[in-house]
């Protein structure tokens, strides 16, 4: 072989390992590249959407679900699915709210109850919330049945409990420390920060604490976790008790944006739940799944809805775009995996 094929094969490695490289790096942050396509396209057509007013609505909107999204980043690395998420929401949502009524409300659901701190209804919605994930993860961990029927139950009955509870109304006028919620602390919206806290909190469960390696571990091989020493039963619980937990604190942003929780309330939550942790590059194979790419995803979501908005879209179109954009992502994700096989 002469030294110049030698010069030329090693140009053609350094080139493939660059290619390779591009690839590896595009596939991991590529999402990032759409969002910031997203930002750049809506912007030039609607020039009204980089005002800090509506920066600062797109990333409030953002936050109710971006909050589930987190929850359901661990479901769904765990090779999960929680179907249940906004049901969940509703159903800690109304509690909290008939526990966080004025004195002077004009339906009072318990008339005899004096004025109560704000702190109670809050607790009150996130042990609400655990609960009823923490029975998710109990059914799929000790019956075996999948995820996605467990989940399927539980979004019913809790919808049902909603209903039942509320008997089919709407509850109001809240205490100022729920309402202050869903306001602003000077310019900055509150459910902005209670958004950044919860980020905060899930990034470090899953990348800095032994309960997130074990989280990848059961995703990525149940049985090899099993083997390894990994309480995989105790695991699940926490893991769609956690889900529940992030469905009750979106409900408290709910409530304090909205000023009233209905029975019906976060129908489709869900879905736009799943649709974030998936855009955002967790995959449903399990064992892969970050928190920036779920939070990156809920902003994908959350620009392009606001911007569809602006461009004066119609909401029945924007959720067919949405529904394809899904169906992409879980495309992208199969053939990612293909290949790595």
């Amino acid at each position: 072989m002469t030294s110049d094929s030698k010069k030329l094969m090693e140009k053609s490695g350094i080139a493939n390992d660059h290619k390779a490289t591009a690839k590896a790096l595009l596939g991991k942050y590529g999402i990032i590249l759409v969002l910031l396509f997203l930002i750049i396209v809506i912007s030039i057509a609607q020039p009204k959407f980089l005002s800090p007013t509506n920066l600062f609505n797109v990333m409030t909107q953002s936050s109710i679900f971006g909050i589930m999204a987190l929850g359901m980043t661990l479901v769904i690395t765990s090779k999960g699915i929680d179907l249940s998420v906004g049901s969940v929401l509703a159903f800690s949502g109304v509690v909290a709210a008939s526990l966080a009524q004025v004195s002077t409300a004009t339906t009072h659901y318990y008339a005899n109850l004096p004025q109560l701190p704000f702190i109670v209804p809050i607790l009150a919605a996130l042990a609400i919330g655990c609960l009823l994930g923490a029975i998710n993860g109990g059914l799929i961990a000790f019956t075996g049945i999948p995820a996605f029927i467990a989940t399927l139950g539980m979004m019913t009955i809790a919808r049902g409990a909603a209903l039942i509870y509320t008997g089919g109304k709407p509850v109001s006028q809240f205490v100022p420390g729920i309402m202050k919620i869903g306001g602003k602390v000077g310019d900055f919206p509150v459910p902005v920060i209670v958004y950044l806290i919860m980020i905060a909190i899930t990034w470090v469960l899953l990348g800095y604490t032994s309960f997130g390696k074990n989280v990848y571990a059961i995703g990525g091989n149940i049985k090899a976790a099993e083997i390894s020493g990994v309480n995989v039963k105790k695991n699940l619980v926490l893991i769609y008790g956690f889900a529940g937990l992030c469905s009750a604190v979106a409900a408290l942003v709910f409530a304090g944006r909205v000023g009233s929780v209905h029975p019906g309330a976060a129908t489709g939550y869900e879905l736009t739940a799943i649709a974030a942790t998936t855009i955002g590059g967790t995959s449903h194979y399990g064992g892969i799944g970050t928190i920036w790419g779920a939070v990156v995803g809920a902003l994908v979501l959350g620009v392009l809805r606001n911007g569809l908005t602006l461009l004066g879209i119609d909401a029945y179109w924007q959720q067919i775009i949405e529904g394809c954009i899904i169906i992409v992502a879980v495309i992208f994700d199969m053939r990612k995996n293909a290949k790595k096989k």
